[in-house]
């Protein structure tokens, strides 16, 4: 049979429910094994032992899920909202005193990100207090600026919390030794019959994650992992359509 596609990647974790990695580019699984060669006077081998195997897979996906990242790689549930960033909030210095400024999300405002110069995107110094031309001071979502700067106009970046959306996971230090482990279904499709191909990952260990940003481009996550055997002795089984 033919096998076209990325085709789909479930996760379920060890107590959970099924996740869809979602919107999966590509998957890869690899098989590998350990092996002696046993030679006598000649320069080929007369016999070759098998020794262990390893089963490794990676997934790249185009959708970021808070979902399958926090329950099959951190053993986390993610919690509704976050922090969000708010960047180059526009503003002019007031003209006359208080030279003070709040920030639209100051309610729930978490971490200064800088302020610069809208004119030249040259930066201000963040100083503690009573701050002097070209510097500012921040509390509670409140910036000050000095009264060489009124007038001026500025970009102010911070970081903010959001209850009541999206979803944010916080990742502790914890004990060696534990893993999350999970089991996973891929499956993909003849394009020309429609018989299904599929393998079944019966246990999986979360063994790596990447992503990176560029230009031009979508964030696509790298979920590495491993396969071993379940309590049953099984580590995976191939499905085929078709019997040839």
């Amino acid at each position: 049979m033919f096998v076209f596609g990325s085709g789909v990647l479930i996760g379920t974790p060890a107590s959970g429910s099924p996740i869809n990695f979602g919107l999966v580019q590509e998957v890869s699984l690899n098989f590998a094994t350990t092996t002696k060669a046993l030679y006598g006077q000649y320069n080929f081998p007369v016999a070759i032992g098998s020794g262990t195997r390893k089963m490794s897979g990676k997934a790249k996906m185009a959708r970021v899920s808070g979902q399958a990242l926090g329950s099959l790689f951190f053993g986390l549930t993610p919690s509704v909202g976050g922090a969000q960033t708010q960047f180059g909030e526009t503003t002019t210095v007031p003209s006359s005193s208080p030279y003070t400024y709040s920030t639209i999300n100051h309610a729930t405002f978490v971490a200064d990100q800088g302020v610069v110069y809208a004119s030249s995107s040259l930066p201000l110094k963040q100083v503690a207090s009573s701050p002097t031309t070209g510097q500012y001071s921040v509390s509670a979502g409140v910036y000050t600026f000095s009264s060489g700067d009124a007038g001026a106009a500025v970009l102010i970046s911070y970081t903010y919390t959001v209850v009541a959306s999206g979803e944010s996971i916080a990742v502790s230090s914890a004990l060696i030794g534990p893993s999350v482990t999970f089991s996973a279904n891929l499956f993909a499709s003849d394009p020309t019959t429609g018989k299904q191909f599929s393998v079944l990952l019966y246990n999986c260990v979360a063994e790596k994650l990447s992503f990176g940003t560029k230009i031009e481009d979508f964030l696509i996550p790298e979920f590495d992992f491993q396969c071993f055997a379940n309590a049953a002795g099984q580590v995976c089984q191939f499905n085929f359509g078709d019997a040839a």
